[in-house]
């Protein structure tokens, strides 16, 4: 290739378009200075220079915008449109080299050109049959590039222009086919677009397996897109008329946005595509709509925020109830833990006691205190372990068991969880649900509780439990371990009558239509209701006992009898009728051969009446009262100490020969048991023998042993609440119960004389007086 003078004609800027030499072409020019050079090119020689700009947005390009090699073209033809640009017909003659560019209303140039002239050798050839096959082959896998493109270039010769016009065909960027118009070496050339059209070609067999690969895709889609309207229509046949396209749906989104776990989710998931598998008609598709639907109600992450004021909950738990400090003092203590370290696992405790003192009330004051949700779950009379747990989705009619059905209804994930009458759970063939229980109220495994409906397990250590129970004895070992044990006890004279003040009266006024102008119960009346026409630990009788008095106070309103009605202390047998029970239950006089005894029941405590009797036979031990086999061994225990020391008591060591001795309990039909008894038995014994009288104000427990030492018992503080009531002033008891003591209020022990034994000489020098007879 040879280079030439120097010769200046007009620039011709093209945008996204390159024009090598031997093309004829149609050219769009609209831009003014354009025009200009056209029109300048068409006065002179009809030559022009075309160079392609760099960057295709600009409209104005300046001459750094140009590149340096572009074509010398003649203009053939040149047609004006009605829109104003001028379509010109253009020749590419020579590559061109730009020296120097001028503005003069249009872009002049000094171009240099390059006359092409190349001997072709045998490489050429060979270069030219591989480029044309490579050309055909992407022919063949492009589409860009139509067959008949190719026929006219197989009978081309010219390396060089062979080169450019499959060059020109190719979708190639501008600044490659730039690279090809500014290579003047004709076998560099084509390797370039050998090279170029090799790479396209991988790239367009990636692309056809890709695409093939998509296809399958879209096949595979449209086709379960196919069947599903398929069943959907199948489906509205069997009639099932809605579908479940939209339910399936708004259950995804439900599911999603619900905040359970991933590994529920991921279950949850599954679920609900068999559920749109299913035919609506089948009986599982119910089931597993119930079981989604249960995923979905129950609480995963909602929590409510704990009020840690501790003054605030203390004057909650004042408010709603008198007395019960000790329950008080542990949710206070609670409170204050939860506060300093923001992360205590909620504690399980256990209300134990009589019924009628407030334990299930109690709890519910407690979620109050706490700013908690509050669900109660009663589990008297449950005896099956499914009740628990709940039952396997197999069954017909199954659901979860009551801890998630508390769980659901109380919406969060840290309620207060009141497991009510847990002492009441029996168990039977079909399993026994206090076993099941040991995982709920164990704060180690509680957060991986598993239910058999729900089979996921799910987290209730945020849980505060609260159980109550009457009856402690009667909870299996286990279980009762794993609760932290409050006892309440019954409630003094002094608590019962703060308590029907504030509370029971104001309540029932209310209940009953009254105001406290309407009527007024003195406290007088109040006493006289608490000592006469009650006897019980708790206050159920007592707030019935008032109510009844408000139903005749509002009969006499109605009636017009009275404005105002005024109980007292003297007309209240008026409105309750005679006195039911006498008040102080200790003996008028000192007698002989019976004992008062404290026992303990599950309604608080209770006095009794231990008798003796002697008459002629042969040392028989008779037992009636409906005794259990630990009292009957405590009576024995009894005779056997009494006959080892008759010498000292100033019995006839033959008694046992001369007498058949007779011991009763009354109430006779009450069952009774224990052995906090045996001093009890043993005075009266002793007194029966020696004739001497026991005093009347005197009441005793105590565990006796065979060398007359004195054991501690249970119950101290109902013991004592039942001496209080039964009008004694003095009770003995076990030495090793001195630390109960502090347990009983201070106003009863104002009033009683509390004297601790180790040995029944002590017993016997308080309890009996005169000499032996």
């Amino acid at each position: 290739m040879t280079k030439n003078e120097t010769i200046r004609i007009p620039l011709l800027p093209l945008r996204g378009l390159i024009v090598y030499p031997t093309m004829v072409l149609h050219l769009d020019v609209g831009r003014d200075k354009s025009v200009q050079a056209l029109e300048k090119a068409m006065m002179d020689d009809h030559l022009v220079c075309l160079v392609s700009q760099k960057e295709m947005g600009i409209d104005e390009p300046a001459v750094d915008d140009l590149y340096k090699m572009g074509t010398l073209a003649k203009i053939k033809q040149m047609l004006k449109l009605p829109n104003g640009t001028m379509r010109v017909l253009v020749e590419g003659l020579n590559r061109i080299e730009v020296k120097e560019i001028i503005e003069e209303g249009c872009f002049l140039a000094d171009v240099m050109k390059y006359n092409e002239e190349h001997e072709t050798d045998v490489e050429d050839k060979a270069l030219m049959r591989t480029l044309l096959d490579y050309f055909e082959q992407y022919i063949k896998l492009s589409k860009k590039v139509s067959v008949e493109t190719f026929s006219t270039v197989t009978d081309i010769e010219e390396p060089g222009r062979l080169a450019d016009i499959i060059a020109s065909h190719l979708p190639i960027k501008i600044q490659l086919k730039q690279e090809v118009l500014e290579t003047e070496d004709v076998k560099e050339r084509l390797n370039m677009l050998i090279s170029y059209i090799q790479d396209e070609q991988e790239v367009l067999q990636l692309e056809k397996k890709i695409g093939q690969r998509v296809k399958k895709s879209m096949e595979r889609t449209q086709k379960e897109y196919y069947l599903r309207e398929q069943m959907k229509a199948i489906q509205k046949e069997l009639g099932d008329k809605e579908g479940k396209g939209g339910e399936v749906a708004t259950l995804r989104e439900k599911i999603e946005e619900s905040g359970m776990p991933e590994r529920v989710m991921m279950t949850a998931l599954k679920e609900l595509d068999r559920y749109e598998k299913i035919p609506a008609t089948s009986a599982e598709s119910s089931v597993i709509r119930n079981y989604i639907d249960w995923l979905l109600a129950l609480p995963w992450t909602k929590e409510t925020e704990d009020r840690l004021d501790i003054h605030r909950a203390d004057k909650i738990l004042n408010e709603e109830h008198y007395g019960l400090e000790k329950v008080k003092e542990r949710v206070l203590e609670y409170l204050a833990v939860q506060k300093l370290t923001n992360s205590l696992k909620g504690p399980i405790l256990c209300l134990a006691g009589p019924p009628g003192v407030g334990k299930t009330s109690l709890a519910r004051s407690i979620a109050t205190a706490l700013n908690r949700n509050f669900v109660r779950v009663s589990l008297g009379g449950v005896r099956d372990e499914s009740e628990i747990r709940g039952h396997r989705r197999t069954y017909v009619g199954a659901m979860p068991g009551r801890i998630i059905q508390g769980m659901k209804k109380a919406g969060t994930v840290n309620p207060v969880f009141l497991l009510d009458e847990i002492d009441k759970m029996s168990n039977d063939f079909r399993g026994d649900p206090s076993s099941a229980m040991l995982e709920v109220l164990d704060p180690e495994q509680n957060h991986n509780f598993s239910d058999h409906y729900i089979e996921e397990t799910y987290d209730l250590s945020k849980v505060m439990f609260v159980a109550t129970a009457n009856n402690l004895a009667t909870i299996p070992g286990p279980l009762r371990d794993r609760m932290e044990i409050i006892n309440i006890a019954g409630y003094t004279e002094l608590e019962k009558l703060e308590i029907a003040k504030r509370h029971l009266a104001v309540r029932q006024l209310e209940n009953h239509g009254l105001k406290k102008a309407d009527l007024q119960i003195r406290e007088d009346a109040l006493v006289a209701i608490i000592r006469l026409y009650t006897r019980e630990a708790g206050v159920r009788n007592l707030e019935r006992e008032i109510a009844s008095i408000c139903r005749k106070a509002a009969r006499i309103i109605v009636s017009g009898d009275k404005k105002r009605v005024v109980v007292t202390e003297k007309n209240l047998e008026e409105f309750l009728g005679k006195a039911r029970f006498r008040y102080g239950q200790a003996e008028s006089e000192n007698q002989v051969g019976v004992a008062t005894g404290l026992a303990y029941t599950t309604v608080g405590g209770d006095t009794l009446a231990i008798e003796v009797s002697l008459s002629p036979g042969k040392g028989r031990l008779v037992l009636t009262g409906k005794l259990g086999d630990v009292m009957k061994e405590s009576a024995q225990a009894a005779f056997s100490y009494i006959r080892s020391k008759a010498e000292e008591l100033g019995i006839d060591e033959k008694f046992h020969e001369k007498y058949d001795i007779h011991i009763h309990v009354p109430e006779g039909a009450v069952p009774k048991d224990g052995p906090s008894a045996g001093i009890t038995i043993a005075t009266a014994l002793t007194s029966a023998l020696t004739g001497r009288p026991v005093r009347r104000e005197v009441g005793m427990t105590g565990e006796i042993t065979l060398r007359g030492r004195v054991l501690p018992i249970g119950g101290l503080k109902e013991k004592s609440l039942s001496a209080h009531r039964a009008g004694l002033t003095k009770i003995l008891i076990p030495q090793d119960n001195e630390r109960d003591i502090e347990d009983i209020p201070d106003s009863v022990q104002e009033q009683l004389d509390i004297v601790l034994v180790s040995h029944l000489d002590q017993v016997l020098e308080h309890a009996l007086v005169g000499e032996v007879k």
